[in-house]
């Protein structure tokens, strides 16, 4: 008797036909919705402006998407590459369509979203940290949230931003120990700890708010921009990457430093060693509770951090719930980045990107409800 298989896509093939009709519906939409004469600016920093005519950019971005598409699903080998080429084409028509009759930076646009996706980058680190060492922790949103709010607190004392900055990192640390604590001591249900932990937060820092730091609701004061002396003066990749403030600087050094640690020493094997297997782990003689904590509280102070970010990186004051569901976007970036720290950070950049998108289009007052504008992320 013989066995019948059915006709099924491949991943590749389902992302390519994808962006084929991306490609189609952006041909589509340039010759039903953009007037023929009208006209976009698009900016590319240092190298100018340059002006297109609206219509046809978008219709010849379209095709080439839609090439790229078809060309990913016919070729064996090089898919990755192609998609990121018919993702760039799909971006490039989008934001020209957007533009149309308008300016839109398009390297600003990019240095937006990298200042956008610091918090998410960090989270997804510290999420990374606690389950390579198979601790599960949704308590990111909470640990940021209460960084957010004691770290402020502290520089309101202190006058000093950067102890706020080591005292964000500190709370944060301190309700990872808790975590810690009640999943790896008394062995209680991972996913109830973490959920209980982003109620306190809520509770906690919406006290402090109201009992100490109501009377200033805005400072203003944030961690100054640095510009990296000759880097920042390189065309597109000065802009993007070296005139920022410090935790964005901070998050890229450590999304290297954690990428080097988990997978080329021996600090990271024994990591993952008692993440995957911890019964084989303890008969090779590594202690299994004191790695598992250490991970979990230093992941903890890698939460508090980005939750500086929030209160005294972006807009020098604290509100409740500032942090918006960007915890759980890091836990979302973690998983997309296949528990890998350059994976997460793609992904981080992904939902930045869209961030800093919807922004954008409500500057060029795009006739969307602002409401839908603000899901473009979560989408």
């Amino acid at each position: 008797m013989t066995q019948t298989t059915g006709f099924r896509l491949s991943r590749w093939q389902v992302y390519a036909l994808l962006f084929v009709l991306l490609g189609l519906f952006l041909i589509a939409a340039a010759q039903l919705r953009i007037d023929p004469d009208t006209v976009s600016t698009l900016g590319f920093e240092k190298l100018g402006r340059r002006k297109v005519p609206a219509q046809l950019t978008v219709s010849a971005l379209g095709a080439a998407c839609a090439a790229l598409g078809v060309a990913t699903y016919v070729m064996k080998a090089g898919q990755g590459v192609l998609l990121l080429l018919a993702f760039f084409a799909a971006l490039l028509g989008l934001l020209t369509a957007l533009a149309q009759g308008a300016s839109i930076d398009l390297v600003g646009m990019l240095a937006s979203s990298l200042r956008m996706s610091t918090p998410i980058a960090l989270g997804a680190l510290a999420g990374i940290l606690c389950e390579r060492a198979g601790v599960v922790n949704i308590a990111i949103e909470g640990m940021m949230l209460a960084a957010a709010a004691f770290g402020f607190g502290a520089n309101l004392f202190f006058e000093n931003l950067w102890i706020g900055v080591l005292a964000a990192m500190l709370v944060g640390g301190l309700m990872a120990a808790l975590h810690a604590v009640m999943s790896i001591r008394f062995k209680t249900d991972q996913i109830i700890s973490g959920t209980a932990i982003n109620i306190l937060a809520v509770g906690a820092s919406g006290f402090l708010r109201r009992a100490y730091l109501v009377q200033a609701y805005f400072v203003g004061k944030t961690l100054p921009s640095i510009r990296i002396p000759l880097l920042s003066e390189v065309p597109v990749l000065g802009t993007i990457f070296f005139r920022n403030q410090p935790i964005v600087y901070m998050m890229l050094i450590l999304l290297a430093v954690l990428h080097i640690i988990l997978f080329y020493t021996p600090w990271g094997l024994r990591t993952r060693a008692v993440g995957e297997h911890p019964l084989a782990a303890d008969t090779v003689g590594i202690n299994v509770f004191r790695t598992r904590y250490i991970n979990v509280i230093a992941a903890g102070c890698i939460a508090g951090l980005a939750g500086a970010w929030f209160s005294l990186e972006t807009v020098g004051s604290f509100e409740d719930l500032m942090t918006g569901g960007k915890g759980f976007i890091a836990l979302a970036a973690m998983i997309f980045g296949n528990w890998n720290p350059i994976g997460a950070f793609v992904g981080a950049l992904l939902f930045g990107f869209a961030d800093a998108l919807q922004i954008k289009l409500q500057i060029l007052n795009v006739p969307l409800p602002y409401q839908f504008l603000g899901m473009a992320p979560y989408i």
